[in-house]
């Protein structure tokens, strides 16, 4: 217990909760960082974590990265995240995702979950069965549909915006892009740099994912032991967290980093070291908003066209954190923490995190009364 509560005060979370439900193999942590600004949303991520400790430290690590993302898109959303422990190749079940979605509905409204790394649209539409606290369902069932085209636009403009302020040039034709990992978003992210001329080179755990997907788009394979130190313009870490660290950051030999990945540097003076070295780093959270925008506003009421919009508005927050950074002389990493504090720390200060929250229009109306 000690550890747990030293754990969550280190990232100043405001609940954690386990539940396991052995009869269908379940096991899942829920981690709500901060309502200040609305409902915890994050995805489930379902993973085959070495030990529970490992399992809740990303959770940690990922809710709180969620309530940053959401205040720096501006959104009327706090942060939180789920881990379901275990190889979604081998326990996945309808029985499954039915327990967990009755675990999430007993959180009445506090933490609304949707898919992510492990999980997919399917999987949600079973957790919606059980309760109305998920987006990311099928737009048949009024939802978004799948956030990892949005997730890839983003980057895509993310990507522009950080050629433009290394280069001063943001066209892309000719340009060498390392992607790591090419699961959805990946693969979306691809298909928008082949579109704009860049020379892609791609590498993934999964070797037959990287075959069947190179088939399909046309990419360079390099092995995951070379990924870092294949020489480019822009390295895009498009799988998990802490990829870039003490260890990984010497090999780069790229000019910037802008990817999809939560959580990419492993410690806040990876930041640091990559301004060392002259690399241009586009902090992750304010890259990779653009799926949880896209969710977000089935709590409004969908429209693609809005989510698009406001997509692609993820290009001026990249831009306002390399000014935040030039102004002040600090880390990327550090400017884009300064501004979302900038918007957090009045708020805490003068309401109260635990008061219910005033939910959104459209479907989020439905659930106000559930929402504290």
């Amino acid at each position: 217990m000690t550890n747990l509560l030293s754990e969550m005060e280190k990232y100043d979370h405001e609940e954690v909760v386990f539940f396991q439900d052995k009869e269908v193999g379940l096991k899942a942590i829920v981690a709500i960082h901060d309502t200040t600004l609305g409902p915890a949303l994050g995805g489930t991520r379902m993973w085959p974590y070495a030990s529970e400790g490992e399992a809740l430290r990303d959770v940690l690590r990922l809710s709180r990265g969620m309530t940053y993302k959401a205040a720096a898109a501006g959104l009327k959303l706090g942060g939180g995240k789920a881990v379901i422990i275990g190889d979604p190749k081998k326990i996945k079940s309808e029985a499954l995702f039915h327990s967990y979605g009755r675990f999430i509905n007993t959180l009445n409204g506090r933490y609304i979950t949707a898919e992510d790394s492990g999980t997919d649209v399917r999987d949600m539409e079973q957790v919606h069965q059980e309760t109305e606290h998920v987006v990311g369902i099928e737009r048949s069932h009024g939802g978004s549909g799948n956030p990892a085209p949005y997730t890839a636009l983003g980057v895509f403009s993310s990507i522009q915006a950080t050629l433009g302020q290394a280069y001063g040039d943001e066209n892309l034709k000719g340009k060498i892009v390392v992607v790591q990992g090419v699961g959805q978003v990946g693969t979306y992210l691809i298909e928008h740099l082949n579109k704009a001329g860049a020379k892609v080179f791609a590498a993934d755990i999964d070797h037959d994912r990287l075959a069947a997907k190179q088939k399909q788009l046309g990419f360079e394979i390099v092995s995951e032991e070379s990924v870092f130190a294949t020489p480019c313009d822009v390295f895009a870490p498009c799988a998990l967290g802490a990829v870039l660290n003490r260890w990984t950051l010497p090999n780069l030999r790229c000019k910037m980093v802008v990817g999809a990945s939560n959580n990419q540097l492993e410690t806040p003076e990876d930041a640091d070291r990559l301004k060392k070295r002259g690399i241009l780093y586009a902090p992750d959270y304010v890259v990779n908003a653009g799926g949880l925008i896209n969710v977000y506003l089935e709590l409004e009421g969908y429209s693609a066209e809005k989510a698009e919009k406001m997509t692609l508005g993820i290009y001026n927050n990249v831009k306002k954190v390399f000014a935040i950074a030039e102004r002040d002389n600090i880390s990327t990493s550090r400017a884009a923490d300064r501004m979302v504090e900038e918007i957090l720390e009045p708020l805490k200060k003068s309401s109260n995190r635990f008061q219910e929250k005033r939910a959104p229009s459209g479907r989020a109306r439905e659930q106000q009364n559930h929402i504290h």
